[in-house]
């Protein structure tokens, strides 16, 4: 007897259509499974056999069982098969008929007593599913929510055991299908629980965030210890641009593919905020692994990639940063396969002005000499830091701020002047389908866009020769000026725009 379950895999953060075939035939006791399958689906093995037998069915060890997962020349992973194995043998078995199962997607891990626990990927596998125009997808409880946002016209049936499926695939039992209102879920999933009204003074620090953001434009933070750079990086996420329906789906497919999803969400509404340690390894930061992961940049997409303490991560770490900063993507290549990720990401980066920390410092007499200084801040590579438009000096709060009850503005007031800002570049970039924001322009629409008269010209030129800028430092400096300028909804650059935007360079002067 042969019966076919169709279950789905992921590649990347898509999914693609497999299916499960059982045959089922007299000869010596055997149990196999072909068709590419790593550890965890050979082990499947254990748990289909005792969640059949603990979900009151019969199961017949002598006889000669093949499962084969085709297409056979994908490598399959992971504990979704469980499920759609245990319901091929039941058909194959003649416990279920298989034209009951033609309409649906069939994915779950099964526990030993028949219980269904939850599984990655289970929004990219919705979308396959519509795709398919399928019927229905019979998935646990738990990721019910998750396939909701994704699946449109498909139905959800969320189940929590192996006897529930049976009965339900039997007509035995009537189960609703899930629903739930996509937008209100959205609108929820969008509340942040802190504000920038929380940071206490820093207004020239909250000005270059409120810049960085209106452009796009990644941003470096120096400053002594203790001076609010990791709580201010926090709450840069809430004065960007919420996040679009299309963003918050392609997110979640991430986070979804990458295990991350918190229980009973099903949707990543806010734009979100990594922040690895520096003693992360680079397959880590850019993904990687035997089968490939999507790493620290992938999970920040149309977010913000927070690196405190940038001088002590791996020179080798911060390089492999530059190609999905330029890029917007990373690529994943191993012998099997090739993987891409999305990396669309804001940088933002913090670090002391020197070893001891207090370089500058007003309160506290640094201790660090000249070389050591120089050697500190060296670790980061000229072609990186180059790729960072803002740099911006944090200094220690005072007391009067610090104490002070006046509150801060809020992020949603900064949230509307970045919104404005952004919907000017999304007027003036509108025909191009690779430009969206300030921080994407090339060089061609550098020289159309960020045009300077004589006066800008002239003080550009003599800030470039006393601070030694490079010629990318040039292009940052009229890329910062012109969102500058789109905050201030003025058509042309003025030297006053200009001047703001020199000031971001600061880790481009002389030390000492």
């Amino acid at each position: 007897m042969i019966s076919k379950v169709i279950t789905a895999a992921l590649m990347g953060i898509d999914a693609y259509p497999v299916e499960v075939e059982t045959h089922i035939e007299g000869g010596m006791p055997y149990f196999g499974i072909v068709g590419l399958p790593d550890n965890a689906v050979k082990e499947s093995r254990e748990r289909v056999v005792a969640a059949i037998k603990n979900s009151g069915y019969r199961y017949v060890p002598q006889k000669r069982i093949t499962i084969n997962l085709a297409p056979a020349d994908i490598k399959k992973e992971g504990s979704s098969y469980d499920l759609p194995i245990a319901i091929g043998i039941l058909t194959a078995q003649g416990d279920i008929e298989q034209n009951t199962l033609e309409d649906y997607v069939i994915l779950g891990e099964l526990a030993l007593d028949g219980s269904i626990r939850p599984v990655h990927g289970c929004l990219s596998i919705a979308i396959k599913a519509r795709e398919m125009k399928c019927k229905g997808i019979i998935l646990p409880e738990e990721n019910a929510r998750e396939a909701a946002m994704g699946a449109g016209e498909v139905q959800i049936f969320p189940m929590t055991n192996l006897l529930d499926v049976v009965n339900f695939l039997n007509g035995d039992a009537i189960f609703e299908s899930f629903k739930m209102d996509i937008n209100e879920i959205f609108r929820e999933e969008q509340k942040s629980p802190i504000d920038f009204s929380d940071v206490k003074g820093q207004e020239h620090v909250k000005r270059s965030m409120e810049v960085a953001a209106a452009g796009g434009h990644n941003l470096i933070m120096v400053g002594p210890p203790g001076s609010g750079k990791t709580m201010l990086a926090k709450r840069f996420p809430t004065i960007l641009p919420l996040m679009s329906l299309d963003e918050a789906i392609e997110t979640t497919k991430i986070h979804s593919v990458a295990g991350l999803m918190p229980a009973n969400h099903g949707l990543v509404g806010i734009r979100p905020f990594r922040s690895p340690h520096h003693t992360i390894s680079d397959s880590a930061l850019v993904g990687g692994g035997k089968f490939p992961r999507p790493g620290e940049v992938s999970l920040a997409h149309h977010g913000v990639l927070f690196l405190d303490e940038l001088p002590e991560f791996k020179k080798n770490v911060l390089e492999v940063m530059r190609q999905p900063m330029e890029d917007g993507q990373v690529t994943i290549s191993r012998a099997a396969m090739s993987l891409t990720y999305p990396a669309n990401f804001m940088l933002v980066a913090a670090m002391n002005p020197c070893p001891c920390g207090y370089y500058g410092d007003t309160e506290r007499a640094c201790s660090c000499a000249a070389p050591q200084v120089q050697r500190y801040r060296s670790r980061i590579s000229g072609p990186l830091l180059d790729r960072i438009d803002i740099h911006v000096e944090v200094p220690t709060v005072k007391f009067r701020d610090l104490s002070s009850d006046r509150k801060g503005e809020p992020s949603s007031e900064i949230r509307k002047r970045v919104q404005a800002g952004r919907e000017i570049q999304m007027q003036r970039f509108k025909d191009d389908k690779h430009t969206f924001c300030n921080a994407d322009m090339q060089p061609k629409q550098i020289r159309r866009y960020c045009q300077i008269d004589e006066t800008g010209s002239e003080l550009l030129k003599t800030a470039i020769t006393k601070l030694g800028l490079s010629a990318r430092a040039y292009d940052r400096i009229l890329k910062v000026s012109r969102t500058i300028a789109d905050l201030a909804n003025s058509e042309s650059i003025l030297p006053e725009h200009l001047s703001e935007a020199i000031q971001y360079r600061s880790l481009d002067r002389e030390i000492f």
